[in-house]
Order: structure tokens, then sequence, then C-alpha cells
């Protein structure tokens, strides 16, 4: 609670509410939403994989595209595109017949990779467990059309 109220008085972040904690405390509120569009760009499931699949060294987009499963050709351009544009792969074009294009990860995008790698390998460690989660949870809920209909019968009344 200290530093929450040294936070306050010295003006290095302005909280959302009087008792903010968290990791969200310390952040200026005019920082935030700049800081939750960055979380949106390295966070996505295609930029997590191919942050993953990158630290080893440069790969070519048609590498990338088969290391990437399920990506399609639109999404790989446009997320490398991104990540080309946040600094965190650097793309190299070179002169050869016929062209050769390299992505790499940069040294920003580098401290990325074991959270990246952490996250995917959370996920595939958890698979059955979520899945039965979701399964579960799915066939205890009432489906869309019942929700409606008794939604729909109550307005009626």
């Amino acid at each position: 609670m200290e530093r929450a109220s040294e936070v306050a008085t010295t003006g290095e972040a302005k909280a959302v509410g009087a008792a903010a904690i968290g990791p969200c405390a310390a952040i200026p509120a005019e920082h935030m939403a700049f800081i939750r569009e960055v979380l949106d760009r390295v966070g996505d499931k295609w930029s997590l994989l191919l942050i993953a699949v990158l630290e080893p060294g440069p790969l070519r987009y048609t590498d990338l595209q088969r290391q990437v499963p399920g990506i399609s050709q639109r999404m790989l351009t446009l997320t490398l595109r991104q990540l080309q544009q946040d600094g965190l792969i650097s793309r190299t074009a070179y002169a050869e017949v016929p062209p050769r294009v390299e992505y790499t990860l940069t040294p920003l995008g580098r401290g990325l990779h074991e959270i990246a790698t952490s996250l995917v390998g959370w996920a595939a460690a958890h698979h059955d467990e979520i899945r039965e989660n979701r399964a579960r949870t799915t066939s205890a809920q009432p489906s869309t059309t019942a929700r409606a209909r008794a939604t729909g019968d109550r307005h009626r009344r």
C-alpha cells in the first residue's frame, strides 16, 4: 500500500480509482490505451507462434508458413508486417534471382521469445484439460435457441 500512495504523490502514475493495485497501478493512465494495443498485437495467436518459431534464426516466408500450420498467406503477410512495424522482427531482402527474403527476430523480439514459447507450451500441455472444461461448460448450458425462446417468451407475457 505504501508504494501505491508513493505513486499517487509523486505523479508517477495516475491510477484509476482510489485503491488501484496490481500491475496496472504503476502505469500512467495516458499509456494504457497504447499498452492494450501492444498486448493485442503481441498476444494474438499468430504473433506468438511466429515469435516462437523465429528464435533459432532467419526463416524465409515459405518456411514460416510450413512451421505455423493453419496460417493463411494473408494472415502471415499481415502479421509479419505488423511485427516488423513494431520492431519485433526484421525483414531482409536479398538481390538474387529468384529474390530471397528472410525474417528474423530483433533484440526486442528476442525478449518476447521466452514468454511466447512459455504460453504456447502451456496451451499445449493443458490442451486436453481445457477442451474437457469447454465441453462440460457447453453441455451444461442451455442452447442459444432455447435461451432466445425463453427470453422471447418472457417478453411476450
